[in-house]
């Protein structure tokens, strides 16, 4: 087969690349190592910046956003008995739109399979060829047969352990990396939020996050050893320790209910440098993890691709390799922002095993600063509701 743009991966990075490309002519095939069931069925982030919904809109697939989502104009953070709130409005006249990670894709893939853009789900034995030159290909096999694309632009948005960044050989490869001790025990509900706001809170019993998909859809997390099973954690024994993390306003406020899906995710930063090597570039989690802390992760996935579809149309439209050659650079001046953004926040609202009572005089100092600086707050609300693109 031949294309010219191959993307490798169908999360919202590779489906909102390949809109991208296919509203301006510019073709390109996307594959999957799984089906579109399973993709769908991933329940990931909820919380969208600017950028993010302006990308949606520029591909025409943000109607059910703008009905559905839910705009949100401030947070709340909680140390001990501490409370603060954060007014985007107020502050930067701003805000971020609650808007489920998942139904970002399901829109993304309703829009691809009613074109005619080419698509492959359930493909084994990805292999990237060629990369260094203007000629590469993709190999893969799908029900039993091997097929190759050949493509001017390979596209890796497969995620951490997709077989993109390690098609960059390691000797041009530089990779900056924090694992943290502790993961994130989520649980979806259809119950309503304790509160219209998401509230951040340390308590001395670990931190915990109070989030929502819609009125009658709630998120939460739990902070929990990286040695903790999900299976350990029934309904009833995470509802009881969410309970002892709210504060008490927030408690009275908790409606328990069944379940609808319980996973742990482990909390790491990630940068992979450079995001591009010849005729390969990386985008989203394929070059970069961050904490879900600060809400960055799906939003520098679209900031990565918004820049990335911009460079490629510039180079198939006006034959021109100058926002190509500058692709990574530009990249990385955002996503290194929203690293820091995201370990801070990490930092400031988590209890650490190896906490010593110095750290936690300077978690309790850095809040106060929060408490009693409209520049501190300005710098926070600046940085969660999204930088500029």
């Amino acid at each position: 087969m031949q294309t010219q743009v191959t993307i490798i991966g169908s999360g919202p990075a590779g489906l909102l690349l390949g809109e991208l490309l296919t509203k301006e002519g510019i073709d390109n095939i996307v594959l999957d190592r799984k089906d579109q069931p399973y993709i769908l069925e991933r329940i990931r982030a909820g919380i969208l910046e600017s950028v993010t919904v302006e990308g949606l809109e520029r591909v025409g697939v943000a109607a059910r956003l703008h009905k559905e989502g839910i705009p949100h104009h401030g947070i709340e953070l909680v140390y001990d008995d501490k409370h603060l709130r954060i007014d985007f409005q107020k502050t930067i006249n701003r805000y971020v739109v609650v808007y489920g990670q998942t139904e970002v894709t399901r829109d993304l893939m309703e829009a691809r399979n009613n074109s005619s853009a080419l698509s492959f789900y359930g493909v084994d034995d990805v292999q990237i060829h060629d990369i260094e030159t203007e000629n590469p290909s993709v190999s893969f096999e799908i029900n039993g047969e091997k097929k190759v694309i050949h493509s001017r632009i390979v596209v890796g948005c497969d995620g951490f352990h997709g077989v993109s960044r390690k098609a960059i050989p390691e000797k041009v490869q530089k990779n900056y990396e924090r694992v943290y001790p502790f993961g994130w025990l989520g649980l979806l509900s259809d119950t309503p939020p304790v509160a219209d706001e998401l509230i951040y809170s340390n308590s001395p019993r670990g931190f915990s996050l109070s989030s929502q998909r819609s009125a009658m859809r709630s998120r939460y997390y739990l902070q929990v050893p990286l040695t903790e099973k999900v299976e350990d954690w029934s309904d009833d024994r995470f509802w009881e320790e969410l309970s002892l993390r709210l504060y008490p306003e927030a408690r009275k406020n908790l409606v328990t209910g069944k379940s609808i899906e319980k996973s742990i995710a482990p909390l790491r930063s990630f940068v992979s440098e450079p995001l591009r090597y010849g005729s390969l570039f990386l985008a989203g989690d394929a070059a970069h993890i961050v904490p879900p802390t600060g809400a960055k992760g799906l939003n520098l996935a679209a900031s990565d691709v918004l820049y990335l579809a911009d460079a490629l149309m510039e180079y198939f439209i006006e034959h021109r390799e100058l926002g190509m050659d500058h692709y990574s650079e530009k990249c990385l001046r955002r996503i290194w922002a929203g690293e820091r953004f995201s370990w801070w926040m990490t930092k400031l609202l988590h209890r650490f095993d190896d906490q010593d009572p110095f750290t936690q005089k300077m978690q309790e100092a850095e809040f106060n600063h929060l408490m009693n600086s409209e520049y501190a707050i300005y710098s926070l609300a600046e940085n969660y509701v999204g930088l500029p693109h």
